[in-house]
């Protein structure tokens, strides 16, 4: 078992004769992305693109519902495609009103 104690601020950590100093806010600073994990991270960027992705959203949504135009004779077709048009909508809407109001909570 190693000896840990608290001083001002600083964690000592005692191993076998040896002490490891070390501020607290240092472990906070710490990236959460392992660079040896994600070579990405060394360079400065990781991350995705929120805008990207709902713009390429609504692309889907209006190409889904461009499968309404088409030689089919029976409306299950347009019932399915208009029910899975209206759905990733509500999805991409609800995403949109999360995103706002995720600094209140």
């Amino acid at each position: 078992m190693t000896p840990t104690a608290n001083l001002m601020g600083l964690n000592v950590i005692g191993q076998e004769g040896r002490a490891a100093v070390s501020s607290s806010s240092e472990l906070d600073k710490r990236p959460s992305v392992d660079p040896h994990e994600e070579p990405s991270a060394e360079w400065g960027w990781h991350g995705t693109f929120p805008k990207g992705i709902k713009i390429a959203g609504w692309l889907s949504t209006l190409g889904v519902f461009a499968l309404l135009i088409g030689n089919h004779h029976g409306r299950t077709e347009n019932i399915w495609v208009i029910a899975t048009g209206v759905t990733m909508a509500a999805l991409l809407i609800w995403d949109q009103v999360r995103s706002r109001t995720s600094w209140r909570r």
